[in-house]
């Protein structure tokens, strides 16, 4: 069987153009759409996903405001801009770029943010309407994977998906989404700690790997015929 390439950018520019139309008919509501978009540091994977969502947000006409800060920025400063935030009426999502220096308490930062404004889904309160299946936030790179399988033709209903990768951002949201009533997959999720890894990935219609470490998933670790989205970023 020959491999067939799930084709991102394609799928990316059909939901920008989709969001483009309900930001317009938002707008001629009396709604513009803003976004703000913190970055703290000069770390250079962190300043290009920050460029990219700005660009995005651009694109579909949503306002975008980025704060920059330096490694030094004090914790309270950081909550104080997001209490400002939380109260701004042209600001309707706040995102925090990951990671943040090690003085700043990351808990401490996502659960300041207005779940309403939580854009990336990461407050405990999204998170806790994530597990009833409840409507909420979603984070976005799981949502991502969701939209991929569905406007690839791959319809996870009934398949046995493996995700490799725990973390509370992709893996643990992910099974949530994915063994949603309505979504119905049969969801495995493994680690770094899980024995005979290869085992399991075997058996997976749908593989999703979600780790930062190359070379996790190898060939032979994967059933002919099964669809593979790997989300890892190792820098």
């Amino acid at each position: 069987m020959s491999a067939r390439l799930i084709d991102g950018l394609r799928i990316a520019a059909e939901i920008r153009q989709e969001v483009k139309q309900e930001v317009l008919q938002l707008r001629e509501a009396g709604i513009h759409p803003g976004l703000a978009a913190i970055l703290v540091g000069d770390d250079p994977a962190s300043k290009v996903y920050v460029s990219n969502k700005e660009r995005a947000c651009n694109e579909v006409g949503i306002y975008t405001e980025i704060h920059r800060f330096d490694q030094q920025v004090s914790e309270e400063s950081l909550l104080d801009l997001i209490d400002s935030l939380n109260e701004d009426p042209k600001i309707h999502g706040i995102l925090v770029q990951l990671p943040l220096p090690k003085h700043i308490d990351k808990r401490k930062v996502i659960e300041t943010i207005d779940h309403k404004k939580d854009v990336d889904g990461f407050h405990p309160f999204n998170l806790g309407k994530l597990v009833q299946g409840s409507p909420a936030m979603r984070p976005c790179t799981p949502a991502g994977v969701v939209e991929l399988l569905y406007r690839s033709g791959n319809n996870p209903k009934g398949k046995k998906v493996v995700i490799v990768g725990r973390s509370t951002i992709v893996g643990k949201p992910l099974s949530l989404l994915l063994s949603q009533k309505g979504v119905d997959a049969t969801v495995t999720l493994c680690h770094s700690r899980t024995s005979n890894l290869q085992a399991f990935c075997k058996k997976a219609d749908i593989l999703i790997v979600a780790v930062g470490r190359p070379d996790t998933i190898t060939g032979d670790m994967v059933k002919p015929g099964a669809v593979v989205i790997d989300v890892g970023v190792n820098r």
